[in-house]
């Protein structure tokens, strides 16, 4: 596999889900595949989010902004990606393990 610098930009947009994107979070560090980054842009919570993002800041890059919508924050995690992939993760969403190594594989099958 083709591996100069992050593979996978992994973007994940969210706003007052501090209960859910925890999970979803997680789903990504159990990746089978792991030549990605995680984009977190924080659209202006105003529940706990913050707080629960602390124990991963380690690992995720994490970015907060006023409330100006999904759009603009999928947008945002677009422009400081460094991924050669996009993939887009809903903060209420899970991915199974295998998920990023089936995408990987299928689009290097299909080019």
């Amino acid at each position: 596999m083709h591996r100069t610098g992050t593979c996978i930009s992994v973007i994940i947009p969210t706003r007052n889900r501090a209960k859910f994107v925890t999970k979803a979070l997680d789903s990504v560090l159990m990746q089978t595949f792991h030549d990605y980054e995680i984009i977190v842009i924080d659209d202006g919570s105003s529940d706990n989010t913050r707080d629960v993002m602390q124990p991963y800041l380690n690992r995720i890059n994490y970015i907060y902004h006023n409330n100006q919508g999904v759009s603009v924050a999928r947008n945002t995690g677009i422009r400081i990606a460094k991924g050669e992939w996009i993939a887009f993760l809903d903060d209420d969403d899970e991915w199974l393990p295998d998920y990023l190594s089936f995408q990987m594989t299928r689009a290097l099958q299909n080019p």
